[in-house]
C-alpha cells in the first residue's frame, strides 16, 4: 500500500478484460482506487469483489455522450477526483480498405478517436481546477504503421496519437501530463471472438489477407505478457520524464523503429526534391 497522498484515483474504459482489467488490478496494487467502466457493468463483478471499498464499478458505452457525463460524475461523487484516465476501450479489426464497410468504419472511429476524446474533454476541466492529472491514451504500435489488413484499425490509433500529441502540449502548462503506450502483440482477446472482419472479397489473398489469416490463428500465442504491460504503464506514471510514447513488447520497439528508419531514409533520399519547392 502506498501512502494516502500518493495514491491515485483512476477511470479506466474497457475495464472488463485486456488491458482494461491489467491496469485496472495493477491500479489496485499500488494501493489506488479505480473507477472501472465497461458497458455490461455486470462484467465487473469479479474486479469489484476483489476491493470493495476501492473499486465503483460503472456502466459507460464511450459512444454515448449522456454515459460519459454520467460516468465522470459518478467519479467525483465516489472518490472526489479523477487523478488519471485511461481510455482504453476498443475491439480490432482486419480487412483491406476496399473491403470494409462504412458503417463499421464509423462504428470503430466512434469507440476508439472520438469516444476517447469525448472522455477527454469531460475530465480535464476537474483536472485543470486541480492543476494535475494524466490522460493514459492506450494505442498500439499499430498508431505509427499501418500493415495491409489493418487500415481501419491503424487509422483510429493514428487519430489518437495525432490529437494527443497536441493535447499533451496543451495541457503541460496545467500540470497535466499524457501518456501513449504502444503495445505490440498481448495475450489479450484482441485476435478473439471480440475482432471485427471485414467481408473477404477474396482480392487481397497476397496482402491484406495474409493479415487476416494471421489473426485467424494467433489468438493465444501472442508473446507479449499484458500483466507487465499493465505494470509498465502504471510505473511510467510515477517517472517525471516519462516520455508521450511507450511501446510496449519486442514486436513494438522493432517495428517502431524500423518504420522510422524507412522515413528517414525517405526524407533523406528525396530531400533535394522536397527543398526544391521554394520560391525563387
Amino acid at each position: 500500500m502506498t501512502s494516502p497522498d500518493s495514491s491515485r484515483v483512476w477511470l479506466i474504459t474497457g475495464s472488463s478484460s485486456g488491458f482494461g482489467l491489467q491496469i485496472a488490478q495493477a491500479a489496485l496494487e499500488r494501493g489506488d482506487r479505480v473507477v472501472a467502466t465497461a458497458r455490461r457493468p455486470a462484467a465487473l463483478a469479479d474486479l469489484a469483489a476483489s476491493a470493495p471499498d476501492r473499486v465503483h464499478a460503472v456502466a459507460l458505452d464511450v459512444t454515448r455522450a449522456d454515459q460519459i457525463e454520467a460516468a465522470v460524475t459518478a467519479a467525483l461523487e465516489r472518490f472526489g477526483r479523477i487523478d488519471v484516465l485511461v481510455n482504453n476501450a476498443g475491439y480490432g479489426s482486419v480487412g483491406a480498405v476496399e473491403e470494409i464497410d462504412m458503417a463499421d468504419l464509423r462504428e470503430l472511429m466512434d469507440t476508439m478517436f472520438f469516444g476517447a476524446v469525448a472522455l477527454t474533454k469531460a475530465v480535464l476541466p476537474h483536472m485543470r481546477a486541480r492543476r494535475s492529472g494524466a490522460i493514459v491514451q492506450i494505442s498500439s504500435m499499430g498508431g505509427q504503421l499501418s500493415p495491409p489488413g489493418f487500415g481501419a484499425y491503424c487509422s483510429a490509433k493514428f487519430a489518437l496519437e495525432a490529437i494527443s500529441e497536441s493535447l499533451a502540449a496543451e495541457v503541460e502548462p496545467y500540470g497535466i501530463r499524457v501518456l501513449i503506450p504502444e503495445p505490440g502483440a498481448f495475450r489479450t482477446e484482441f485476435g478473439g471472438a471480440r475482432l471485427h472482419r471485414s467481408r473477404d472479397s477474396g482480392l487481397y489473398v497476397d496482402t491484406a489477407g495474409q493479415n487476416r489469416d494471421y489473426m485467424d490463428s494467433a489468438d493465444g500465442t501472442q508473446p507479449g505478457d499484458p500483466h507487465k504491460a499493465a505494470a509498465a504503464i502504471v510505473s511510467a506514471l510515477d517517472e517525471p520524464d516519462a516520455p508521450l510514447r511507450l511501446a510496449l513488447g519486442d514486436d513494438a520497439v522493432d517495428a517502431i523503429r524500423a518504420k522510422h528508419e524507412r522515413l528517414r531514409a525517405d526524407l533523406d533520399a528525396w530531400e533535394h526534391v522536397s527543398r526544391a519547392t521554394a520560391l525563387t
